[in-house]
């Protein structure tokens, strides 16, 4: 019987001959998840054999891996901002960059009394943002939509699982809130331009769900529809925050010139990129 270590040897030898970059560290989170140990949990069991189920859990999860299937989906599941989401081929990857901005709405939101204060999570795909934040904080009123249905039930498990107590509404971006208010919205939208789509990553493009990435040809059609809308359903005084694409900064400070917009800024991402625009009605 083969060990856990000499598992881990083989499966990163095996990734790397696949072309995957990180090998060994892929290889680690691959087995950890497999096997329910974690990590740290391969080395202190590094000389137990392996079972024959554990051996053929570990071998059909690799074969996919070796193809291009991303960790997360295999898994089905992702550690995001104090949350444990489930994730399927019906939503988005949880980005770790994703966590940047749900830190610079945290920081936000601890200053200001929030009873009675409504957020909602637009194009919220598995939820980790509106979940996320309605754990960090209870008292807020939180909603959560998405045009997907599919990703809605994602993100409703999420809920349960993480146990919040959010709404949930299907629709067209700011569609399913007509006639409503809320004191913060924040939404990670489609903003891939069509063109750019065949630029993106295999793994991104051959099992990320197209509709959550694409916008239309420009990539900014989403920021247009939200310059033209959100004055209709933000309170006096509230604030917006949006994730963006790379080199869309100038365009979509643009879409929101207008005078009732103020307190307008970027934020960066790890590699010192505009990825995340947030501003205030007056």
């Amino acid at each position: 019987m083969h060990t856990v270590i000499e598992i881990l040897k083989l499966s990163t030898e095996f990734l790397k001959q696949k072309g995957i970059e990180n090998s060994r560290r892929q290889a680690e989170d691959l087995l950890g998840d497999a096997l329910g140990v974690g990590r740290m949990g391969l080395y202190l069991e590094h000389d137990r054999p392996l079972t024959e189920s554990e051996l053929n859990k570990c071998r059909e999860w690799l074969k996919r891996r070796g193809n291009g299937e991303p960790l997360q989906y295999i898994a089905g599941k992702v550690e995001f901002f104090g949350c444990s989401l489930i994730v399927t081929p019906e939503v988005l990857i949880p980005r770790q960059e994703t966590e940047i901005l749900i830190d610079k709405i945290v920081q936000k939101l601890s200053t200001i009394d929030l009873e009675g204060k409504i957020l909602w999570d637009v194009c919220c795909g598995s939820g980790c943002i509106g979940i996320a934040l309605k754990k960090k904080f209870p008292k807020l009123h939180v909603a959560l939509s998405d045009i997907s249905a599919e990703a809605l039930a994602v993100a409703k498990k999420n809920g349960i699982d993480n146990d919040v107590e959010v709404d949930y509404f299907c629709g067209d971006l700011l569609v399913p809130f007509a006639g409503r208010r809320a004191d913060f919205i924040v939404s990670n939208p489609p903003y891939i331009a069509e063109r750019e789509y065949a630029t993106l990553d295999i793994e991104v493009r051959n099992y990320e769900p197209k509709g959550a990435l694409i916008s239309g040809p420009t990539g900014l059609e989403f920021y247009k529809r939200l310059a033209e809308e959100l004055p209709c359903h933000l309170t006096p005084k509230g604030r917006a925050w949006f994730e963006i694409g790379t080199g869309q900064g100038e365009a979509i400070k643009r879409l929101f010139s207008s005078p009732c917009w103020v307190n307008c800024g970027f934020e960066l991402d790890w590699s010192g990129r505009e990825r995340f625009f947030s501003l205030e009605i007056e």
